[in-house]
């Protein structure tokens, strides 16, 4: 099966050349004129001279791998508005274009290559070589590092480049690559010693000191969004992570010690949202009955050390970790305490009014203890580092492992259990008691920072260490560096630099893609998909059918036919050939004309609402056909909020296959239902009695499967979201899942038949 998993991929992704004859590409020139190096020898701009600016679409710069590198080039995308609102492009008669490049090696000549894309969909090339200059990184170990484990070219791992939450040096924070080398670093000069909290969103990069918060582009630029002294900001500290809306930071102020978190606007830094610790856990014990005194503490005691904070989509929740006490998660509106988890030997669990919420930790796991970097991985699980480290100043301080290890655990809010499902204590010879951090990117793929190897020992030298682990549970890379305190990497996030765009694309389900058997009657292939937000989306909508031979399929439908309705069954496009399609030119631009003249294809900017897509075999024809869902507007006031596909359920390869991409930057979150039983309620006949789900990454492993819906652990998150499937025999699945191109299959439970349902809801 996963040799016809990778059939459907690569149909999804299929790019076509087109235009014959004379194309922009043919007629536009464009001259490389100069290069002016940047602030750091990381960073560099490209001059231009193009002929006809207004041609242009975008502009593609890729640097190749140092040698011998495995990883794919740093690559960086900008759309030609995107070059105009920066200033790097003047409207005509001006020519000059400005491309700047980032991420390059230092003290190195850089092969730099460039694609221009025009408006008609044509493309070239060129190339040329940059030359760097060397980069003091003041003794930090960041040019040179210790290998443990050197990357080697029989390795593979979903991330290649890494975000160094890290205050070593007058440059932190800093981007590295798996192969260890350094290829970005800051421009805003480091004022102080303190862990100026920092994270990689937008395409950017945000660092605070002291009350301000910065935004810093790719490009070098430098801007000021806000400054919190006026709050009785003082400093923020640790973790800068992703909320709800914006960001979420943690200030020190006049009245509260690492005990509060904003979210914050990203563009502006305006204060969204507050949530104080000490006033949501003062008010929890006081309403059962316990004197918050003996436990919250004004500034500056540290009776909480809030060192980093998760939003989980699903359940409209935010996960903070207390180093002294535990994780404790909150309901996101009301701030009331859902459920804590923690050791039962430290002070916290001696009240009642907070010990009422623990978590039982399940049999055979361990409770995270003076832990760090809490996060949702793709399964709705809960991550954390896990220091082992006792509490600094609440009595009693609670149990001392003397070892760190990442821990992995599943929450059953109906049970009211956590379990640990993963660690990776590599033997509890790690002692790293501050700091750190583990955070999973694709599926069981890690990146685990070691940030205070040997911390408390005495006379012992301490180093920080990062290494990444691939879904197998194998070392790929194991990098090691001098460091004092935290400083040279006190939290390490999983980086995705191969393929950045300008502007970027935020966390959305994308695209959607169906194989399925066309046959008469109820058996036709039928996709549905819903617009949310306020403005209208632009699409293109493919039936595929005789170019499906070229992958090996069998059976293919010879001359599908499309047909869209909207939400009151208005038929308000039909294709039979792509080519009869008024827009067909923009089919062909966007690089999505179908490769065989009877396939269907439609250009389509739609208003928000529902529509529905039905493709049937020209002259009653059948078939297998794919129909695609292409999102060419990701930018706009508007989203794919749910996309579906209805048709037959067969066996062996004759199942329901459905592709969805999610967005190219950050991870979303997404219900996957497979529906049969209830559409009886729809008045269609013959249909999968009992589906079942299962979920693939792009290489084709499974990640997740169901059968019946109330057996997975997070039943509650898709119940509680409205989504619950009718009838218990149905599927769902919730999952948050980093960028990239997934495929869902339904199938019938002990090789049943039937007409089946595959949904993807995009959770706001």
């Amino acid at each position: 099966m996963k040799a016809f998993l990778l059939i459907l991929v690569g149909a999804m992704f299929l790019v076509f050349s087109h235009l014959a004859g004379a194309s922009y590409a043919d007629d536009t020139t464009i001259t490389i004129t100069g290069n002016t190096p940047g602030v750091k020898p990381f960073n560099s701009k490209l001059t231009l001279d193009v002929s006809d600016t207004t041609v242009l679409k975008s502009i593609q710069f890729s640097i190749d791998s140092k040698p011998p590198s495995v990883i794919p080039p740093l690559s960086g995308t900008y759309s030609n508005e995107y070059l105009v609102s920066r200033g790097y492009e003047q409207p005509p008669p001006a020519t000059t274009v400005i491309v700047p490049i980032y991420g390059l090696y230092a003290g190195y000549a850089n092969t730099v290559r460039l694609t221009y894309l025009f408006v008609d969909g044509s493309s070239k090339q060129d190339q040329t070589t940059i030359t760097t200059v060397a980069f003091d990184d003041e003794g930090c170990g960041y040019n040179n590092p210790t290998k443990l484990q050197p990357r080697t070219t029989s390795t593979s791992l979903s991330y290649d480049y890494i975000f160094d939450r890290s205050a070593c040096g007058d440059y932190s924070p800093v981007i590295l690559d798996s192969d260890g080398a350094l290829r970005w670093v800051s421009t805003l000069p480091t004022v102080s010693a303190l862990f100026a909290s920092s994270t990689f969103f937008d395409g950017a990069v945000y660092v605070t000191q002291g009350s301000q918060l910065f935004r810093i582009d790719l490009d070098e630029t430098v801007t000021m969004l806000a400054d919190y002294s006026s709050l009785g900001v003082i400093n923020l500290h640790h973790n800068i992570d992703v909320g709800k809306t914006g960001l979420l930071i943690e200030p020190d102020t006049t009245s509260y010690f690492e005990s509060e978190v904003l979210e914050v606007d990203s563009t502006d830094g305006t204060v969204l949202k507050t949530f104080n610790m000490a006033s949501i856990i003062s008010a929890a014990m006081i309403a059962g009955g316990d004197d918050p005194s003996q436990f919250v503490y004004p500034t500056p005691t540290d009776w909480f050390h809030e060192n980093g904070a998760a939003y989980n989509r699903a359940d409209d929740s935010l996960i903070v970790s207390s180093r002294e006490n535990f994780l404790i998660c909150l309901d996101y509106n009301s701030t009331d305490i859902k459920w804590i988890l923690g050791d039962t030997t430290k002070k916290w669990y001696e009240f009642p009014s907070l010990s009422k919420f623990a978590l039982t930790v399940a049999a055979g796991s361990l409770a995270p203890i003076g832990q760090h970097a809490p996060s949702i991985t793709f399964d709705q699980g809960v991550m954390v580092f896990d220091n082992g480290e006792m509490s600094l100043f609440q009595v009693p301080p609670g149990l001392d492992r003397t070892y760190a290890s990442p821990r992995k655990y599943t929450i059953d809010l109906t049970a009211n259990v956590a379990t640990e499902v993963w660690n990776y204590p590599q033997n509890e010879s790690i002692l790293s008691p501050f700091c750190g951090s583990v955070y999973e990117d694709a599926p069981f793929n890690y990146l685990i920072d070691y940030a205070f190897v040997n911390g408390t020992l005495p006379n012992v030298p301490t180093y920080a260490q990062l290494l990444g682990l691939d879904a197998a549970g194998e070392t790929i890379f194991y990098y090691q560096y001098p460091t004092t305190g935290c400083l040279t990497a006190y939290n390490s996030i999983p980086l995705h630099l191969e393929s950045t765009k300008f502007p970027a694309v935020g966390p959305q389900a994308l695209n959607l893609s169906t194989r399925g058997l066309v046959s008469s009657g109820d058996n036709v292939l039928i996709g549905g998909f819903i617009i949310s937000g306020t403005d209208s989306k632009t699409v293109v909508l493919r039936a595929l059918g005789p170019s499906l031979s070229d992958f090996g399929v069998p059976g293919v439908l010879g001359d599908p036919v499309l047909n869209l309705y909207n939400s009151s069954g208005t038929l308000i496009a039909t294709n039979d050939n792509w080519q009869s399609d008024p827009h067909n030119a923009d089919i062909q631009k966007n690089g999505l004309a179908p490769a065989n003249l009877l396939e269907s294809a439609t250009f389509q900017t739609l208003a928000p609402g529902a529509y529905t897509v039905i493709v049937t075999g020209a002259n009653s024809a059948q078939g297998i056909a794919l129909v695609e869902l292409y999102d060419l507007s990701p930018q706009s006031n508007s989203k794919l909020a749910n996309i579906s596909t209805r048709g037959f359920v067969g066996t062996l390869d004759d199942v329901l296959i459905s592709g969805f991409t999610i967005g190219d930057v950050g991870s979303a979150t997404v219900v996957v239902r497979a529906l049969g039983p209830s559409l009886t309620s729809y008045g269609v006949s013959g249909v999968l009695s009992d589906p079942t789900l299962t979920i693939y990454d792009s290489t084709g492993t499974v990640i997740a499967s169901n059968d019946n819906w109330l057996d997975n652990v997070n039943w509650i998150d898709v119940q509680q979201n409205g989504l619950s499937p009718p009838n218990e025999q149905e599927s769902a699945l919730v999952l948050h899942l980093p960028a990239g191109a997934y495929t869902a299959i339904e199938r019938g439970a002990n090789g049943g038949t039937g007409i089946g349902l595959v949904e993807v809801y995009t959770l706001d």
